[in-house]
């Protein structure tokens, strides 16, 4: 038991670092991209990365399914509405964090893809197709999580009612182990499809930047370039797609397991809280070293105090 309790306090400090961390880089974030969007010329880069901004400062400061639950706990609200408002929050913001992640791979393709590609049509109308692909996408994710709420509720007794606990005041509700796996298959449907896109996508950014590094080797015989903001961005892109994925399974496989054999216990709700966070902590530290817009202010700043 004293075990127990240790590894979840450790496991709980772990992850209030992890949050404070991640909200203070993703609120810099969003007023960076709020002031840009507002002050200079907009870009449809700008645009994602804000709403990805944005979904990732939800996401923590909710603190995913559990958190929110938490805070909603001193309202004067309705158990059961507070725990239905807290899980769909939840997995609306998980939804548009994989949809913008993808678009943002799929955008940067696009981008960089030769005058004589396919791609290279959808360049000079990028700004409306994506407006078009935020509408979609929220839209969307709005409706398709929307049957969640039937599901999950104010936690009532686990002995008679066969409920499995997830917080101390929220659960989900039993259904027919059919209905559960269609669910469960729709969504896994859909995200593999996006993982899919994004993993094209990044190896046909990958083969587009191994030819650019041919064509222009003998640059690098003469002298060693810096890389240009467009080569910069699309590195920091594959690298946060890669993270994304790695985490998505592994997240996917904790989730999975638990829905399938209805089991859900605190260590492992615990280890998935650190497991959903790492992606939306993590992507705005590598976007802010990484945007040299950022990195001038920072140093302009910097000057003036010294």
């Amino acid at each position: 038991m004293s075990t127990l309790t240790t590894v979840m306090s450790v496991l709980n400090n772990v992850f209030y670092f992890q949050n404070g961390i991640g909200v203070l880089a993703n609120i810099f974030l969003l007023l960076f991209y709020t002031f840009i969007i507002l002050c200079h010329r907009l870009k449809p880069m700008d645009l994602i990365s804000c709403q990805l901004t944005f979904t990732h400062t939800v996401i923590l400061i909710t603190g995913g399914f559990v958190w929110v639950t938490d805070i909603f706990e001193s309202l004067n609200i309705d158990n059961d509405i507070k725990c239905k408002t807290a899980f769909y929050i939840s997995r609306v913001m998980r939804g548009l964090s994989i949809c913008i992640t993808c678009l943002l791979s799929v955008f940067q393709a696009v981008t960089i893809s030769p005058s004589t590609s396919f791609l290279a049509n959808f360049k000079l109308k990028l700004k409306k197709y994506i407006i078009y692909a935020f509408f979609y996408i929220w839209s969307l994710t709005l409706s398709l999580y929307s049957y969640l709420i039937f599901y999950v509720g104010g936690f009532t007794n686990v002995s008679k009612t066969n409920q499995m606990k997830v917080t101390k005041s929220c659960s989900l509700f039993p259904t027919n182990y059919i209905i559960r796996a269609l669910n469960l298959t729709v969504t896994t449907s859909i995200d593999i499809f996006l993982v899919g896109v994004m993993l094209i996508t990044s190896a046909y950014i990958v083969l587009i930047l191994f030819r650019h590094q041919r064509q222009h080797k003998y640059l690098h015989s003469l002298s060693r370039p810096r890389a240009s903001p467009e080569k910069k961005a699309t590195q920091t892109i594959l690298l946060l797609v890669t993270f994304f994925v790695v985490m998505y399974w592994v997240d996917f496989i904790i989730s999975s397991t638990a829905l399938l054999l209805w089991m859900y216990d605190t260590v492992i709700q615990s280890v998935q809280k650190l497991v959903m966070n790492v992606y939306p902590t993590v992507t705005p530290l590598v976007q802010i070293s990484s945007d040299n817009r950022i990195i001038n202010i920072l140093k302009n700043i910097q000057s003036k105090y010294h």
